[in-house]
C-alpha cells in the first residue's frame, strides 16, 4: 500500500503551527510579543476546522501502524479544543511569566503528541507520541523556573514520569516477544491464538500501570496534588484535560482493540480499580483548602468515573467514555481559567481567598459555580448526561459500582458547594472590582454555555460520538 502524506495533514499544520510560533518569537522584538497567543489560537482555530472537514475519512498507514478514522479524528478535536481554550483563556498569566513563544510553541507540541496517541496502531508510534506529550509537560510544569514550588513539581513529574513510562515500554517489550508483532492489530489476532501465561500477564499489569499513571488513577495517582498545585494554572489545565483524554484514547485503542480477549478477564480488576480511584478522590479532596490541590483530586476522582467505561469493553462503553472526556473538557477548563486569573490578580490559590467572589467578579464565580456542579453530576447540566451515559453501560453487570458511583457523586457536591459557600456567602477580604480581560472572558463564556448546553441538548454530540465509537471497531 503506498504511502499518502496527505492522512498526516493534522499532525502536519499542528508542527507547522508550533515551530512557526517558536521561530515568530525569535524575530519579533520582545515588546511585541504579546500577539503569539492570538497567532497560536487563530492557527488551533483553523486545524479544528480542517479536523471537521476531514469527518469520515478512515483508511490506515504503513499496515496498520497509523489509523485515521473518526475515533482517532474525535479526540483530536478534543486535544485542539482543549489546546485552544487553554491558550486563550492564559494569555494575560503568560504574559506575566514572559517567554511567551516558548510557551505556547510547547502547548502545541504537547498538543502534537496528543494527536499522534490517537492515531498510533502500533507500539513504537504511541510511545513516540506519548514521550513527545510527557518531554513538552515537563518543560511546561517547571516553566516558572524562579519559582521553588514550581521546579519542585517539575522534578517530581520527570521522575514518576520517567519510571510510569519505563514501566509501560517494558510492559510493550514483553507483548512483543510473546507476539513477535508491534501492530495491535496483530497482536490482537496472536494473542486470541494463545493460552494466557505468566508473561501475557504481567505485560497487562505493567501496561495497566503505566497508563494508570498518565489518568492518575490510584494507586498511580501519588503525582498529581503536588503536581497540579506547583505547575502554572493554565499548565495544569492542560495536563488534567489532556494529558488524561490522550491516555484515555490509547488504553481503549491498546486493551479493547489490542487485547480483546485478555481485557474481558480483567473487567473485575478494572471495576475495583475505578471504585477506589472514585472514593479516594473525592474523600480525599474534602479537607483540602488550596483549590488547585482540590481540583486535583476532583480530577482524580472524574477519571474514576471514566475508568467505568472501560470496564464492559463494548461500544456503548467507548461512547461514554469519549463523551464524558468532551465534556470534561470545558467544566476543567473554566474551571482553572478561573483559579488562573484570581491567582494573577491576587497571588493566592488558598480558597479563604475565594471569599466574595460573586461580588468582585460575578462571572468567575459563576463559572466556577457551573463547573463545579456539572463535576459533581447535578442536572441539567454536562456533567449527569455523561455520568448517566457511563453508568447505563455497567448497570446488568456491576451494580455495585454504580452505587458506589451515585454515593460518592452526592460526597463531591459537599466540596463542591463549600467553594460556592465561600464565593457566595463570605464577605470579600478586599472589595476590589476583579476586571476580566476579553479573552479570558471569551473563554470562561464559551466554557459555561457549552456545559449548559451539552446538558440540556446532548443529542447531536451523542450522534458524532455514536458514529466515531462505531469506527473503532471497523478496523
Amino acid at each position: 500500500m503506498p504511502f499518502d502524506p496527505s492522512a498526516l495533514t493534522l499532525e502536519m499544520l499542528t508542527a507547522v503551527l508550533g515551530l512557526g510560533v517558536l521561530i515568530l518569537g525569535l524575530i519579533v522584538p520582545k515588546g511585541s510579543r504579546h500577539g503569539l497567543g492570538w497567532v497560536s489560537f487563530l492557527g488551533l482555530l483553523g486545524i479544528i476546522g480542517v479536523a471537521v472537514a476531514l469527518w469520515g475519512d478512515n483508511r490506515e498507514l504503513l499496515d496498520g501502524m497509523y489509523l485515521v478514522d473518526n475515533y482517532a479524528l474525535f479526540w483530536k478535536i478534543t486535544f485542539l479544543l482543549s489546546a485552544a481554550l487553554v491558550i486563550l483563556g492564559c494569555m494575560r498569566y503568560v504574559d506575566s511569566i514572559g517567554d511567551q513563544a516558548e510557551y505556547y510553541s510547547i502547548t502545541i507540541f504537547a498538543t502534537l503528541g496528543m494527536m499522534v496517541m490517537a492515531s498510533a496502531g502500533d507500539f513504537i508510534t504511541l510511545y513516540l507520541g506519548l514521550e513527545l506529550m510527557t518531554i513538552s509537560f515537563i518543560i511546561l510544569v517547571c516553566f516558572r523556573k524562579l519559582e521553588a514550588k514550581s521546579v519542585e513539581s517539575g522534578i517530581k513529574y520527570i521522575l514518576l514520569a520517567g519510571m510510569s513510562s519505563a514501566v509501560l515500554l517494558y510492559g510493550l517489550s514483553l507483548l512483543y516477544g510473546l507476539t513477535g508483532s508491534v501492530i495491535m492489530l496483530d497482536v490482537s489476532r496472536i494473542v486470541a491464538m494463545q493460552p494466557v501465561s505468566p508473561a501475557l500477564v504481567l505485560a497487562v499489569v505493567m501496561l495497566v500501570a503505566g497508563l494508570g499513571f498518565k489518568i492518575s488513577a490510584v494507586p498511580f495517582h501519588m503525582w498529581s496534588p503536588d503536581v497540579y498545585e506547583g505547575a502554572p494554572t493554565p499548565v495544569t489545565a492542560f495536563l488534567a484535560v489532556g494529558s488524561k483524554a490522550a491516555s484515555f484514547a490509547i488504553l481503549l485503542r491498546l486493551f479493547i482493540a489490542g487485547l480483546p480477549g485478555i481485557w474481558e478477564n480483567w473487567a473485575m480488576v478494572i471495576a475495583i480499580l475505578a471504585a477506589v480511584t472514585i472514593i479516594v478522590g473525592n474523600l480525599v479532596a474534602i479537607p483540602q483548602t488550596n483549590i488547585k490541590r482540590l481540583l486535583a483530586y476532583s480530577s482524580i476522582a472524574q477519571a474514576g468515573y471514566i475508568m467505568v467505561g472501560l470496564v464492559t469493553a463494548t461500544e456503548a462503553g467507548i461512547k461514554g467514555v469519549m463523551f464524558y472526556a468532551f465534556l470534561y473538557v470545558f467544566a476543567t477548563v473554566g474551571a482553572f481559567t478561573v483559579a488562573a486569573y484570581f491567582y494573577n490578580i491576587t497571588g493566592s490559590d488558598e480558597l479563604k481567598d475565594y471569599a466574595g467572589l460573586s461580588q468582585r467578579s460575578p462571572l468567575m464565580a459563576a463559572v466556577m459555580l457551573v463547573a463545579m456542579l456539572s463535576m459533581a453530576g447535578i442536572p441539567p447540566l454536562a456533567g449527569f448526561v455523561g455520568k448517566f451515559y457511563l453508568f447505563k453501560t455497567i448497570v446488568d453487570g456491576y451494580l455495585w459500582l454504580v452505587f458506589i458511583g451515585l454515593i460518592m457523586s452526592m460526597v463531591s457536591v459537599y466540596y463542591y458547594l463549600r467553594v460556592a459557600l465561600v464565593m457566595y456567602r463570605d464577605e470579600p477580604i478586599d472589595a476590589t472590582p476583579i476586571s476580566v480581560s476579553s479573552p479570558v472572558a471569551v473563554t470562561l463564556i464559551v466554557t459555561m454555555i457549552a456545559t449548559l448546553i451539552i446538558g440540556v441538548y446532548p443529542g447531536p454530540l451523542s450522534e458524532v460520538v455514536n458514529n466515531a465509537a462505531h469506527t473503532f471497531f471497523l478496523h
